[in-house]
């Protein structure tokens, strides 16, 4: 059997039709861009733009969002393409297996899982510290050492294990039931974004905003153009997320039409924001002041005055790491679900609920799953680990749509790419460029990762699999 063989388009085409058993059609367009923002907005935001600001690209960080976003786009725009083309669970690996065999689907479906489960293993982390100081406020105090890992002089991190059983549960009960807290979520984190934003812009001191853009320091990453770019690599964590709306491409009610403005839309206006809240948050405090700052969020918006917002400030923060590592849990279990379908995984990942209609022991798995990385493991480098991961997704489905409008011209699109291969191309530079200015590493542990992967494969995968040479 060969390791490229590729899976019928009209095979493909025949899974996404809702049928008894399967997964259920229940999101709408409205519904895929509040996942999407939900999946976006959250630690990326809070946390990484203060740490790219004060160790790489000073206020220019609003120019590494840009260039960070620049890379999502090209691979937005193709991501919106085979989502529309091909509206089935599974997001970069189900495009990979109709283009590039399966071989290559296998390692991106692998892939996905630095990105999904071990991206919802570190926000439960942020969450979990956030929720301490909230607490804190409220003078209830959780013993320190259920707040950290061993590694970190702790025992167990219970609150991060908390967030992810609780969600995965809310996962098991139903998509449509999670697109409801998602979006009401969403609202309550944009709202506060906005009002940062808002009542941030009349303080902001234009002198610190100069120099916008740090000289390089000579041999290092900060200022200049080696600066931005590594405050994009840092920052691009920011942005991962707004491909898992394609996992949920097989639960949307007009897949066509939904997924390119899921994907799409919920990608414009977390930019527009993100770029509006860089500018705001480095033009109220010098941007040095963020060295080794974990909130710099709160720490910039406390010159405000509005110190009566700060708690209302957390709570936005909290509830936008819930939303993420929801959406987070939602498009690991459906990558898998698409695997297990494939015969590349065990059965047991396909199982849906008789009742709920969702994949619920993979639900399960994944509860024990990230709960191990999120309760036992310190968790400093994964940020950039998901990162990479992400990047190598996207740089393959750029080269997909290349492949495809190759191979198969003449499928109905209803979404497609402008200026193609020009796009994809773009998409793919940008994409490698970040992933050049990632540290070794995090090349070494994906190179790892994927070895562990490549293993599997050829020990259970390929000899299971159900798609005919």
């Amino acid at each position: 059997m060969s390791i490229w063989k590729t899976k019928p388009l009209s095979k493909l085409i025949e899974d996404s039709e809702e049928k008894e058993g399967g997964l259920k059609r229940s999101l709408s367009s409205s519904a895929l861009v509040a996942l999407g923002i939900g999946a976006i907005i959250g630690a990326g935001l809070f946390s990484l733009t203060g740490i790219a600001a004060a160790d790489h690209a000073g206020p220019a960080v609003t120019l590494s969002f840009v260039l960070a976003a620049f890379g999502c786009a090209f691979a937005g725009l193709c991501y919106a393409e085979f989502a529309s083309m091909i509206p089935v669970a599974g997001s970069a690996y189900t495009y990979s297996y109709a283009t590039m065999g399966e071989f290559i689907a296998w390692i991106i479906g692998w892939d996905l899982v630095l990105e999904y489960a071990l991206a919802a293993a570190t926000v439960s982390v942020s969450w979990s510290a956030y929720l301490d100081k909230f607490l804190q406020q409220l003078n209830i105090f959780i013993p320190e050492e259920f707040l950290h890992a061993p590694a970190d002089g702790g025992i167990i991190n219970l609150p991060a294990i908390f967030i992810v059983c609780l969600l995965s549960l809310v996962l098991i009960r139903g998509t449509k039931e999670s697109a409801f807290i998602n979006n009401i979520l969403v609202i309550l984190k944009v709202t506060v974004v906005i009002v940062f934003i808002v009542l941030g812009w009349n303080h902001i001191t234009p002198e610190n905003h100069i120099p916008f853009i740090p000289k390089n320091i000579p041999g290092t990453q900060f200022g200049g153009m080696p600066g931005i770019a590594a405050g994009a690599a840092v920052v691009f964590f920011a942005f991962v997320g707004f491909d898992a709306v394609s996992t949920a491409a097989q639960e949307a009610k007009n897949p066509q039409k939904g997924m390119p403005i899921g994907i799409l839309g919920s990608l414009v206006i977390c930019t527009i924001l993100y770029v509006l809240f860089s500018w705001v948050m480095t033009g109220l405090v010098p941007y040095t002041t963020f060295k080794g700052d974990a909130s710099p969020a709160a720490t910039a918006f406390a010159v405000t005055g509005y110190t009566f917002l700060q708690t209302v400030l957390i709570l936005a923060i909290i509830a936008g790491y819930t939303s993420v590592i929801l959406v987070m849990l939602l498009g690991q279990s459906r990558v898998f679900y698409s695997m297990s379908n494939d015969g590349l995984l065990p059965s047991f990942f396909s199982d849906v609920h008789k009742k709920f209609s969702t994949p619920w022991k993979t639900n399960l798995f994944f509860l024990v799953f990230v709960s191990i990385f999120a309760g036992f493991v310190p968790i400093k480098d994964l940020g950039h680990m998901v990162s990479i991961g992400t990047l190598f997704a996207f740089t393959l489905v750029c080269i997909g749509i290349i492949i495809m409008r190759k191979k198969m011209p003449n499928i109905e699109r209803k979404f497609k790419v402008p200026f193609v291969p020009l796009i994809p191309i773009l998409g793919v530079a940008v994409c490698l460029y970040l992933m050049s200015s990632l540290t070794l590493e995090s090349w070494y542990r994906l190179l790892i990762w994927l070895a562990i992967g490549i293993f599997i494969y050829f020990f259970y995968g390929k000899k299971n699999s159900k798609v005919e040479d």
